[in-house]
């Protein structure tokens, strides 16, 4: 018997309050690292070339002036982890003509801070689950987070047709911030990374949606555990982001997608990626032999919200459908493993 199609009724996203211009990003970056600006001053190229105008943030640039511990720092992170989940979730909910109440499963991705209960159990009684709904929180994705999200909730949709699925996906990493460190890591995500959610519902069973979920995939590469991923200590997160990782894309990202194009059937797909940086967009375009600013999408998004981790393939999925997005799309993302994530798309002809 075939598996029921498992529908897309609604994708949303959410950013908070505080906007972030690049320059002055930039300025605040130069006065909090400046003894590592002198030891490379190409750093200073980071803040121009990394194809961002402003990013946002659930606290404002002066926040960051001063040292915060980890209590501080969960804090923060329940506050507008929080307050995103509700944004984003309402959101959704609302364009798939749904209640909360009406909520069956509920996904909660996010690796940007620790919430015991989790996010969505917080959120409960304000949105209005039901106390019999399931809940299901993932950590440790990073920034393939929104497509390994999207397939974990297509596949608990596809196992109960007709049940409502809420995924919802926030990142905070701009709470990660590092102003005691100062090595090339911490000043490159002084560069790139923002916060952001976004939420989608999900249900199988329904043959005329404008877009469908198929099969999904995942490749982790031995050998990679350093290229990407978190350090702890009493401040809070360390970021771990090696400057190899848009070499290594290019290198060895084509074999593992073109497996996983040719499992799903996918004929001539639509790319869309996690648009990580612009390094890591123009070596994506490279192993797949795309013309050259093809994932223009990603690089508009990247351009107006920096890199938000597992939400921002999300927002470019977001923007894509708005534009019309039709047929066959292969959606991607790369994180922590080191590891891609797939995910087969199809759009109304």
């Amino acid at each position: 018997m075939a598996a029921p199609p498992v529908a897309l009724r609604s994708l949303a996203t959410a950013v908070p309050g505080f906007e972030l211009e690049q320059r002055a990003v930039a300025k605040f970056a130069r006065r909090i690292y400046g003894k590592a600006f002198d030891r490379f001053p190409k750093l200073a190229d980071v803040f121009v070339n990394a194809g961002i105008e402003r990013r946002y943030s659930v606290r404002p640039l002066e926040w960051f002036d001063v040292p915060h511990d980890w209590a501080e720092r969960t804090q923060a992170y329940l506050d507008g982890a929080g307050q995103l989940f509700v944004d984003a979730a309402q959101r959704a909910l609302d364009i798939a003509g749904i209640t909360a109440a009406d909520v069956d499963v509920i996904v909660t991705v996010s690796s940007t801070g620790i919430a015991t209960p989790s996010l969505d159990a917080r959120a409960s009684e304000r949105m209005g689950f039901r106390p019999g709904v399931m809940h299901v929180p993932v950590f440790g994705r990073g920034c393939a987070g929104g497509v390994s999200g999207l397939a974990l909730g297509a596949r608990l949709a596809r196992a109960a047709p007709g049940e409502n699925v809420l995924i919802v996906v926030v990142e905070l990493c701009t709470l990660a911030f590092r102003g005691d460190r100062g090595d090339k890591a911490d000043v490159i995500s002084a560069a790139l990374f923002g916060d952001g959610a976004a939420a989608a519902v999900l249900r199988a069973g329904e043959e005329d949606a404008d877009m469908h979920i198929g099969v999904a995939a995942e490749h982790t590469w031995p050998g990679s555990l350093d290229i990407m991923g978190w350090t702890v200590d009493p401040a809070g997160f360390g970021v771990v982001l090696s400057r190899s990782l848009p070499r290594f894309i290019e290198r060895r990202l084509a074999a593992p997608a073109r497996r996983f194009v040719k499992a799903a059937g996918l004929k001539a797909p639509h790319y869309i990626f996690h648009p990580g940086g612009a390094k890591v967009l123009d070596a994506v375009e490279t192993a797949l032999a795309l013309q050259k600013g093809t994932l223009r999408d990603e690089r508009e998004v990247l351009r107006g919200h920096g890199n938000m981790s597992a939400p921002s393939v999300l927002f470019v999925l977001e923007r894509a459908m708005k534009r019309g997005l039709r047929g066959a799309t292969a959606l991607a993302a790369m994180g922590p493993g080191f590891t891609a994530s797939f995910l087969a798309l199809e759009g109304a002809p």
